[in-house]
């Protein structure tokens, strides 16, 4: 497709979508709210998946029991207050009153069913492995329980949304149970219907297409200042199409505005943009069990020499990024300012050179071209960048719903990852993406390439009971050093944030580092 078929196209598609929107907009009153997200919710079971849709999806439909604020803190949510009883429980205080939104009453019943089943699912039993019990003290009283001292038992409660144990309970119309957490990709009861305690209560979806949300008429939160009565979300995965919408008027409300946009989007009457530093590590892992090469350091420090974090940072992402050399960015307990990036492609393939693989190999590789900030163009270019050290690369891009269940079979070589700490802290990165795999506990639940360094995992372990923060953090510095010399992920740099909306969008308040609005507190002035 040339340039001029290129406009035309992106052209077409955005008075096309415009007019499809405009007939929205004409019927909605002042207080909707119309989003343009690159893609939407992957599956409506929160617990299915965990993924950037989903936890935005969480926000808007569940509460969770408490929450970061822009700072970083932690503030109440369904959870009023909490009480370390002893190193090992947390007693938290319930808020009353609250309904679900079948209308059944939040309890600390459903905490504990939502608790049992997080450490049932396959993305979510890793984060939750610590808690050994949740109990109801009455109903509005909770206990948890951890084996050993824990320090981010309140950052993991973040992750609790509690679910309607009742509504998901028992059998659907066809026999089957409820609350089963089936596969990604798959069907059920859960995957297809919701009852949070959240803001917005989901009346129409159709995937791919469309979500419709509704302000729920007895949400407890009266104090929030949100006034948004309706919000449509459509998924729009082009970058052009998407800018385009919000610049004509179509929709309010875009995220993951590209880096070639920025100016444009800035300088755009009507519109406003928010820029946020990121926190999510976009990176490679490399898949030793398909690739016998990848299983020898030297080869995987190669890999890791022969690519260009600051070339990519400046030419694709046009600064609107900041390059990595380890997991953790700057602020993190782990994050180690001694770990720079190392480009030197001699260096490299004198170590291709050492490792016997002198004349290279062939690898495939894999990457989404819609979930991150010019994925499948990072993809190309480390390809490209790879084959200057004879690693000839067979690269296959595809749509985030197509990629995950490839990426979950493990079949390709290589493939490229996004991870933004779902603790706000080191330890998660390793426990998600490093980690030995094990199916029993979730550990390397992320872990593509089953890379294996029990060293690094029992450094992790012991950094997770220590309650000494500057030794804890000494431990992870020292983590992600020893990370970094083995080669066990690739890292490209932290994506940078970016949104766009209309002038009467109160954006700014409701965004933050962890890219999950918090659509429930916007407000949309007349």
């Amino acid at each position: 497709m040339n340039l001029r078929q290129t406009a035309l196209r992106t052209t077409l598609l955005a008075s096309l979508f415009g007019a499809a929107i405009s007939t929205v907009a004409f019927q909605a009153n002042a207080a909707t709210l119309r989003i343009a997200y690159d893609a939407d919710p992957e599956t409506l079971d929160i617990q299915q998946q965990l993924s950037g849709g989903v936890l935005r999806l969480s926000h808007l439909v569940f509460d969770p029991l408490v929450r970061w604020n822009k700072q970083l803190e932690i503030e109440p949510r369904l959870a009023t207050g909490w009480d370390q009883v002893d190193d090992t429980t947390l007693r938290m205080t319930l808020r009353s009153g609250v309904k679900f939104h079948s209308g059944n009453d939040f309890t600390a019943e459903d905490v504990v069913w939502t608790v049992e089943r997080l450490k049932r699912s396959p993305d979510f039993r890793a984060i939750f492995e610590p808690i050994v019990s949740a109990t109801a003290i009455d109903e509005h009283t909770v206990e948890f329980k951890t084996a050993s001292p824990y320090p981010l038992l309140l950052n993991i409660a973040t992750y609790i949304f509690p679910m309607d144990s009742a509504y998901y309970s028992g059998e659907d119309d066809q026999g089957n149970d409820k609350s089963a957490i089936v596969p990604f990709g798959q069907s059920n009861f859960a995957t297809q219907n919701a009852s949070g305690t959240g803001p917005f209560r989901i009346t129409a979806r159709q995937q791919g297409v469309r979500v419709d949300f509704e302000r729920f008429p007895d949400y407890w939160d009266t104090d929030s200042p949100g006034n948004v009565d309706e919000i449509v979300l459509t998924p729009i995965s082009e970058n052009a199409t998407r800018v385009a919408a919000l610049l004509s008027g179509s929709v309010d409300f875009i995220d993951a505005v590209p880096p070639n946009d920025i100016e444009r989007v800035r300088n755009a009457s009507g519109v406003n943009l928010v820029e946020i530093p990121g926190t999510r590590i976009i990176g490679f892992q490399l898949n030793e069990e398909t690739q016998e090469a990848f299983k020898d350091a030297r080869v995987r420090q190669a890999v890791d020499y022969a690519i260009n974090q600051v070339g990519i940072d400046q030419r694709l992402m046009r600064g609107f990024a900041t390059p990595a050399a380890q997991l953790s960015p700057e602020g993190y307990a782990g994050h180690n300012p001694a770990l720079e990036p190392r480009y030197d492609v001699e260096r490299a393939r004198a170590l291709m050179q050492e490792a016997g693989y002198g004349d290279g190999f062939s690898i495939s590789m894999i990457s989404p071209n819609n979930r991150y900030t010019f994925d499948a163009q990072i993809a190309q270019a480390v390809a490209t960048m790879l084959s200057q050290i004879g690693i000839r690369v067979d690269l296959r891009t595809m749509p985030i719903t197509q990629y995950w269940p490839e990426y979950d079979t493990r079949q390709a070589d290589m493939a490229l990852i996004g991870w933004h700490a779902d603790t706000e802290d080191t330890a998660n990165f390793f426990q998600y993406l490093t980690m030995c795999r094990d199916d029993a506990t979730g550990a390397g639940q992320y872990n593509f390439g089953s890379y294996c360094n029990e060293e690094i995992d029992a450094m992790i372990r012991a950094a997770d009971v220590e309650l000494d923060t500057d030794r804890r953090s000494s431990m992870l510095q020292e983590a992600e050093a020893k990370l970094r010399d083995d080669a066990g992920f690739i890292p490209i740099h932290w994506q940078n944030l970016a949104y766009g909306a209309r002038e009467n969008v109160e954006l700014e308040p409701v965004v933050n580092v962890l890219d999950f609005p918090y659509l429930g507190d916007l407000v949309v002035r007349e």
